[in-house]
Protein backbone atom coordinates (compact mmCIF):
# COMPACT_ATOMS: atom_id res chain seq x y z
CA UNK A 1 0.00 0.00 0.00
CA UNK A 2 1.34 3.44 -0.85
CA UNK A 3 1.90 6.09 1.82
CA UNK A 4 -0.63 8.27 0.05
CA UNK A 5 -3.34 5.61 0.35
CA UNK A 6 -2.54 5.02 3.99
CA UNK A 7 -2.79 8.70 4.81
CA UNK A 8 -6.25 8.77 3.22
CA UNK A 9 -7.54 6.00 5.43
CA UNK A 10 -9.20 7.86 8.28
CA UNK A 11 -12.73 7.07 9.48
CA UNK A 12 -15.37 9.59 10.56
CA UNK A 13 -18.71 8.85 12.23
CA UNK A 14 -21.17 11.75 12.24
CA UNK A 15 -24.19 11.22 14.54
CA UNK A 16 -24.55 7.61 13.43
CA UNK A 17 -27.51 5.66 14.79
CA UNK A 18 -28.46 2.03 14.28
CA UNK A 19 -31.97 0.97 15.29
CA UNK A 20 -33.62 -2.41 15.39
CA UNK A 21 -37.26 -1.44 15.61
CA UNK A 22 -37.51 0.93 18.58
CA UNK A 23 -34.19 -0.26 20.10
CA UNK A 24 -31.11 1.89 19.42
CA UNK A 25 -28.08 -0.42 19.43
CA UNK A 26 -25.93 2.61 18.53
CA UNK A 27 -27.31 6.03 19.43
CA UNK A 28 -26.04 9.21 17.70
CA UNK A 29 -22.36 8.24 17.90
CA UNK A 30 -19.67 10.59 16.55
CA UNK A 31 -15.91 10.01 16.45
CA UNK A 32 -12.86 10.37 14.22
CA UNK A 33 -10.11 7.82 13.62
CA UNK A 34 -7.01 9.57 12.35
CA UNK A 35 -4.98 7.84 9.62
CA UNK A 36 -2.16 5.53 10.76
CA UNK A 37 -3.58 5.14 14.28
CA UNK A 38 -5.04 2.20 16.18
CA UNK A 39 -8.34 3.02 17.86
CA UNK A 40 -10.13 0.51 20.06
CA UNK A 41 -13.86 0.23 20.68
CA UNK A 42 -14.16 -1.07 24.24
CA UNK A 43 -17.14 -1.85 26.39
CA UNK A 44 -19.26 -4.53 28.06
CA UNK A 45 -21.35 -7.01 26.08
CA UNK A 46 -24.28 -5.35 24.33
CA UNK A 47 -22.79 -1.85 24.41
CA UNK A 48 -22.84 -1.42 20.61
CA UNK A 49 -19.14 -1.81 19.79
CA UNK A 50 -19.47 -4.72 17.37
CA UNK A 51 -22.47 -3.10 15.67
CA UNK A 52 -20.36 0.03 15.19
CA UNK A 53 -17.54 -2.02 13.65
CA UNK A 54 -19.98 -3.78 11.32
CA UNK A 55 -21.34 -0.40 10.17
CA UNK A 56 -17.79 0.67 9.27
CA UNK A 57 -17.39 -2.57 7.32
CA UNK A 58 -20.72 -2.12 5.54
CA UNK A 59 -22.14 -5.32 7.05
CA UNK A 60 -24.85 -3.35 8.87
CA UNK A 61 -26.59 -0.31 7.33
CA UNK A 62 -26.79 2.83 9.45
CA UNK A 63 -30.30 4.00 10.27
CA UNK A 64 -29.17 7.64 10.22
CA UNK A 65 -26.00 9.73 10.22
CA UNK A 66 -22.94 9.66 7.95
CA UNK A 67 -19.89 7.39 7.70
CA UNK A 68 -16.79 8.62 5.88
CA UNK A 69 -13.69 6.60 4.98
CA UNK A 70 -10.74 8.42 3.49
CA UNK A 71 -12.90 11.51 3.12
CA UNK A 72 -15.52 9.71 0.98
CA UNK A 73 -19.12 9.26 2.16
CA UNK A 74 -19.64 5.48 2.24
CA UNK A 75 -22.85 5.47 4.29
CA UNK A 76 -24.88 3.84 1.55
CA UNK A 77 -22.11 1.82 -0.12
CA UNK A 78 -21.99 -1.95 0.11
CA UNK A 79 -19.21 -3.79 1.95
CA UNK A 80 -17.53 -4.60 -1.38
CA UNK A 81 -17.42 -0.91 -2.28
CA UNK A 82 -15.57 0.11 0.90
CA UNK A 83 -11.79 0.02 1.15
CA UNK A 84 -11.78 -1.98 4.38
CA UNK A 85 -10.89 -5.52 5.42
CA UNK A 86 -11.92 -7.40 8.57
CA UNK A 87 -10.17 -9.98 10.74
CA UNK A 88 -12.96 -11.99 12.37
CA UNK A 89 -13.02 -13.47 15.85
CA UNK A 90 -13.20 -16.99 14.39
CA UNK A 91 -10.47 -16.20 11.78
CA UNK A 92 -12.88 -17.59 9.09
CA UNK A 93 -10.10 -19.44 7.26
CA UNK A 94 -11.15 -21.94 4.59
CA UNK A 95 -10.38 -25.31 6.21
CA UNK A 96 -9.86 -27.13 2.88
CA UNK A 97 -7.38 -24.54 1.54
CA UNK A 98 -3.73 -24.30 2.48
CA UNK A 99 -2.23 -21.10 3.88
CA UNK A 100 -1.12 -19.72 0.51
CA UNK A 101 -4.52 -20.33 -1.09
CA UNK A 102 -6.31 -18.76 1.89
CA UNK A 103 -4.23 -15.59 1.68
CA UNK A 104 -4.30 -15.27 -2.12
CA UNK A 105 -8.03 -16.00 -2.38
CA UNK A 106 -9.14 -12.37 -1.98
CA UNK A 107 -7.07 -10.84 -4.79
CA UNK A 108 -7.93 -13.76 -7.09
CA UNK A 109 -11.64 -13.28 -6.41
CA UNK A 110 -11.13 -9.70 -7.62
CA UNK A 111 -9.76 -11.10 -10.92
CA UNK A 112 -6.08 -10.57 -10.13
CA UNK A 113 -3.91 -13.09 -12.03
CA UNK A 114 -3.04 -16.09 -9.87
CA UNK A 115 0.73 -15.56 -10.08
CA UNK A 116 0.42 -11.91 -8.98
CA UNK A 117 -1.99 -12.81 -6.14
CA UNK A 118 0.35 -15.53 -4.88
CA UNK A 119 3.33 -13.16 -5.04
CA UNK A 120 1.40 -10.68 -2.88
CA UNK A 121 0.43 -13.49 -0.51
CA UNK A 122 4.06 -14.63 -0.17
CA UNK A 123 5.05 -11.04 0.65
CA UNK A 124 2.47 -10.69 3.43
CA UNK A 125 3.25 -14.14 4.86
CA UNK A 126 6.95 -13.26 5.00
CA UNK A 127 6.09 -9.96 6.69
CA UNK A 128 4.19 -11.85 9.40
CA UNK A 129 6.85 -14.51 9.95
CA UNK A 130 4.85 -17.27 8.25
CA UNK A 131 7.27 -18.20 5.45
CA UNK A 132 7.54 -21.96 5.14
CA UNK A 133 3.94 -22.59 6.21
CA UNK A 134 2.38 -21.91 2.80
CA UNK A 135 1.36 -25.54 2.16
CA UNK A 136 -0.12 -26.23 5.59
CA UNK A 137 -3.83 -26.44 6.26
CA UNK A 138 -5.37 -24.24 9.01
CA UNK A 139 -5.86 -27.36 11.17
CA UNK A 140 -2.07 -27.88 11.13
CA UNK A 141 -1.38 -24.43 12.61
CA UNK A 142 -1.34 -23.15 16.18
CA UNK A 143 -3.91 -20.58 17.28
CA UNK A 144 -1.37 -17.78 16.98
CA UNK A 145 -0.37 -18.87 13.48
CA UNK A 146 -4.01 -19.03 12.39
CA UNK A 147 -4.47 -15.49 13.72
CA UNK A 148 -1.51 -14.23 11.68
CA UNK A 149 -2.78 -15.99 8.54
CA UNK A 150 -6.11 -14.19 9.03
CA UNK A 151 -4.23 -10.88 9.31
CA UNK A 152 -2.18 -11.68 6.19
CA UNK A 153 -5.37 -12.48 4.27
CA UNK A 154 -6.74 -9.05 5.20
CA UNK A 155 -3.50 -7.18 4.50
CA UNK A 156 -3.10 -8.71 1.04
CA UNK A 157 -6.12 -6.65 -0.08
CA UNK A 158 -4.19 -3.50 0.96
CA UNK A 159 -7.21 -1.86 2.64
CA UNK A 160 -7.39 1.75 3.76
CA UNK A 161 -8.78 0.54 7.10
CA UNK A 162 -8.16 -2.78 8.84
CA UNK A 163 -10.88 -3.98 11.24
CA UNK A 164 -10.34 -6.45 14.10
CA UNK A 165 -13.35 -8.07 15.80
CA UNK A 166 -12.27 -9.59 19.16
CA UNK A 167 -9.17 -11.03 17.44
CA UNK A 168 -7.55 -12.62 20.50
CA UNK A 169 -10.53 -14.14 22.29
CA UNK A 170 -9.72 -17.68 21.10
CA UNK A 171 -6.12 -17.61 22.38
CA UNK A 172 -4.75 -18.48 25.80
CA UNK A 173 -3.50 -15.67 28.08
CA UNK A 174 0.22 -15.96 27.27
CA UNK A 175 -0.38 -16.17 23.51
CA UNK A 176 -2.80 -13.23 23.69
CA UNK A 177 -0.02 -11.01 25.05
CA UNK A 178 2.37 -12.02 22.28
CA UNK A 179 -0.08 -11.71 19.40
CA UNK A 180 -1.43 -8.34 20.58
CA UNK A 181 2.17 -7.07 20.61
CA UNK A 182 2.65 -8.39 17.07
CA UNK A 183 -0.52 -6.64 15.90
CA UNK A 184 0.60 -3.36 17.47
CA UNK A 185 4.11 -3.58 15.98
CA UNK A 186 2.66 -4.39 12.56
CA UNK A 187 0.23 -1.47 12.74
CA UNK A 188 3.01 0.94 13.68
CA UNK A 189 5.61 -0.34 11.20
CA UNK A 190 3.16 -0.20 8.25
CA UNK A 191 1.32 2.94 9.39
CA UNK A 192 -1.99 1.09 9.19
CA UNK A 193 -5.32 2.62 10.15
CA UNK A 194 -6.92 0.10 12.50
CA UNK A 195 -10.27 -0.09 14.30
CA UNK A 196 -10.08 -2.79 16.95
CA UNK A 197 -12.95 -4.20 19.03
CA UNK A 198 -12.44 -5.92 22.37
CA UNK A 199 -14.06 -6.31 25.78
CA UNK A 200 -10.64 -6.85 27.41
CA UNK A 201 -9.45 -3.68 29.17
CA UNK A 202 -5.77 -4.68 29.43
CA UNK A 203 -5.75 -5.54 25.73
CA UNK A 204 -7.19 -2.13 24.85
CA UNK A 205 -4.75 -0.28 27.12
CA UNK A 206 -1.80 -2.16 25.61
CA UNK A 207 -2.43 -1.66 21.89
CA UNK A 208 -4.33 1.60 21.45
CA UNK A 209 -3.50 5.15 20.45
CA UNK A 210 -7.06 6.08 21.41
CA UNK A 211 -9.82 4.16 23.18
CA UNK A 212 -13.53 4.76 22.67
CA UNK A 213 -15.50 3.31 25.58
CA UNK A 214 -19.12 2.55 24.79
CA UNK A 215 -22.01 1.99 27.18
CA UNK A 216 -25.62 1.33 26.17
CA UNK A 217 -25.04 2.41 22.57
CA UNK A 218 -23.31 5.70 23.38
CA UNK A 219 -19.77 6.89 23.93
CA UNK A 220 -19.03 7.05 27.65
CA UNK A 221 -15.56 8.54 27.14
CA UNK A 222 -12.83 8.76 24.52
CA UNK A 223 -9.12 9.43 25.01
CA UNK A 224 -5.65 7.95 25.30
CA UNK A 225 -5.19 4.92 27.57
CA UNK A 226 -3.48 7.16 30.14
CA UNK A 227 -6.29 9.74 30.08
CA UNK A 228 -9.00 7.13 30.55
CA UNK A 229 -7.16 5.44 33.40
CA UNK A 230 -6.08 8.58 35.27
CA UNK A 231 -9.03 10.85 34.42
CA UNK A 232 -12.21 8.76 34.22
CA UNK A 233 -15.32 10.77 33.40
CA UNK A 234 -17.52 9.17 36.04
CA UNK A 235 -18.35 6.07 38.09
CA UNK A 236 -18.87 3.79 35.09
CA UNK A 237 -15.50 4.70 33.60
CA UNK A 238 -13.59 4.47 36.88
CA UNK A 239 -15.05 1.03 37.57
CA UNK A 240 -14.74 -0.27 34.00
CA UNK A 241 -11.17 0.77 33.15
CA UNK A 242 -9.00 -1.05 35.67
CA UNK A 243 -9.87 -1.90 39.25
CA UNK A 244 -11.18 0.90 41.44
CA UNK A 245 -12.51 1.29 44.96
CA UNK A 246 -15.45 3.74 44.78
CA UNK A 247 -16.28 5.66 47.96
CA UNK A 248 -19.21 8.09 48.27
CA UNK A 249 -18.72 11.08 50.55
CA UNK A 250 -18.10 14.80 50.30
CA UNK A 251 -15.33 17.29 49.66
CA UNK A 252 -14.76 19.69 52.56
CA UNK A 253 -12.35 22.65 52.92
CA UNK A 254 -9.18 21.83 54.85
CA UNK A 255 -8.78 25.39 56.21
CA UNK A 256 -5.61 26.00 54.19
CA UNK A 257 -7.11 26.51 50.73
CA UNK A 258 -7.21 22.80 49.90
CA UNK A 259 -9.79 20.04 50.13
CA UNK A 260 -10.28 16.85 52.08
CA UNK A 261 -12.52 13.95 51.23
CA UNK A 262 -14.72 12.88 54.14
CA UNK A 263 -16.90 9.79 54.52
CA UNK A 264 -18.16 7.85 57.55
CA UNK A 265 -16.35 10.16 59.96
CA UNK A 266 -12.93 9.66 58.32
CA UNK A 267 -11.23 12.25 56.10
CA UNK A 268 -8.07 12.42 53.99
CA UNK A 269 -6.42 15.13 51.87
CA UNK A 270 -7.02 14.90 48.12
CA UNK A 271 -6.01 16.89 45.09
CA UNK A 272 -9.16 18.00 43.28
CA UNK A 273 -8.25 20.81 40.88
CA UNK A 274 -11.33 22.80 39.93
CA UNK A 275 -13.64 20.85 42.23
CA UNK A 276 -15.98 22.56 44.69
CA UNK A 277 -16.94 21.40 48.19
CA UNK A 278 -19.96 19.11 48.27
CA UNK A 279 -21.11 15.57 47.60
CA UNK A 280 -18.52 13.60 45.66
CA UNK A 281 -17.19 10.14 44.85
CA UNK A 282 -13.58 9.07 45.30
CA UNK A 283 -11.94 6.43 43.09
CA UNK A 284 -8.91 4.68 44.59
CA UNK A 285 -6.81 2.39 42.40
CA UNK A 286 -5.65 -0.72 44.32
CA UNK A 287 -2.01 -0.37 43.24
CA UNK A 288 -1.94 3.22 44.53
CA UNK A 289 -2.93 2.22 48.08
CA UNK A 290 -0.38 1.32 50.78
CA UNK A 291 -0.65 -0.87 53.84
CA UNK A 292 0.60 0.96 56.93
CA UNK A 293 0.22 0.65 60.67
CA UNK A 294 -3.11 1.99 61.89
CA UNK A 295 -2.79 5.60 62.94
CA UNK A 296 -2.61 9.18 61.75
CA UNK A 297 -2.84 9.65 58.01
CA UNK A 298 -4.45 6.29 57.31
CA UNK A 299 -7.94 4.84 57.02
CA UNK A 300 -8.06 2.27 59.81
CA UNK A 301 -9.40 -1.19 59.11
CA UNK A 302 -9.00 -4.92 59.56
CA UNK A 303 -7.80 -7.51 57.08
CA UNK A 304 -10.55 -9.63 55.60
CA UNK A 305 -8.36 -11.65 53.25
CA UNK A 306 -4.88 -11.69 51.71
CA UNK A 307 -4.23 -13.76 48.57
CA UNK A 308 -0.78 -14.44 47.13
CA UNK A 309 -0.85 -14.04 43.32
CA UNK A 310 2.86 -14.35 42.56
CA UNK A 311 3.47 -10.81 41.34
CA UNK A 312 1.64 -9.22 44.29
CA UNK A 313 -0.56 -9.73 47.30
CA UNK A 314 -4.25 -8.97 46.83
CA UNK A 315 -5.53 -7.67 50.16
CA UNK A 316 -9.11 -6.89 51.14
CA UNK A 317 -9.47 -4.52 54.09
CA UNK A 318 -12.72 -3.73 55.93
CA UNK A 319 -12.80 0.01 56.72
CA UNK A 320 -15.35 2.72 57.57
CA UNK A 321 -15.22 3.50 53.82
CA UNK A 322 -16.32 -0.01 53.02
CA UNK A 323 -14.25 -2.87 51.67
CA UNK A 324 -11.03 -1.61 50.06
CA UNK A 325 -8.97 -3.73 47.67
CA UNK A 326 -5.25 -3.05 47.45
CA UNK A 327 -2.20 -4.67 45.87
CA UNK A 328 0.83 -5.09 48.14
CA UNK A 329 4.40 -6.29 47.63
CA UNK A 330 4.43 -10.05 47.14
CA UNK A 331 7.53 -10.37 49.34
CA UNK A 332 5.94 -8.83 52.42
CA UNK A 333 4.37 -11.11 55.04
CA UNK A 334 0.69 -11.56 54.29
CA UNK A 335 -1.48 -10.00 57.01
CA UNK A 336 -3.68 -12.45 58.88
CA UNK A 337 -7.48 -12.18 58.71
CA UNK A 338 -8.68 -9.83 61.43
CA UNK A 339 -5.31 -8.05 61.76
CA UNK A 340 -5.51 -4.28 62.36
CA UNK A 341 -4.28 -2.34 59.32
CA UNK A 342 -4.15 1.18 57.95
CA UNK A 343 -4.74 2.08 54.31
CA UNK A 344 -2.90 5.19 53.09
CA UNK A 345 -2.64 7.03 49.78
CA UNK A 346 -1.08 10.23 48.44
CA UNK A 347 -3.42 13.14 47.62
CA UNK A 348 -2.44 12.90 43.92
CA UNK A 349 -3.36 9.22 43.82
CA UNK A 350 -7.01 9.77 44.73
CA UNK A 351 -9.30 10.41 41.72
CA UNK A 352 -12.16 12.78 42.52
CA UNK A 353 -14.91 11.91 40.04
CA UNK A 354 -16.99 14.62 38.39
CA UNK A 355 -20.41 14.97 39.90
Amino acid sequence: MSDQNRKAGGVVFEQVTKRYGSFAAVDAVSFTIEPATLVTLLGPSGCGKTTTLRMVAGLEPATSGRILIGGADVTHRSAAERDVSMVFQSYALFPHMNVLDNVSYGPQSMRMPRAQAEALAHDKLKMLGLSGLEKRLPSELSGGQQQRVAVARSLVLEPAVLLFDEPLSNLDAKLRRRVRQEIRELQQSLSLTVLYVTHDQSEALAVSDQIIVMDAGRIAQQGTPHQLYRQPAGRFMADFIGDANLVDGELVPDGAGGLRFAAAGVSAPVRADGAAPGASTLALRPHRLRLVASGEGAVAGTCRRADYLGSHLEVLVDTPWGELLLFADADMPAPAPGAALGVAFAPDDAIVLPR
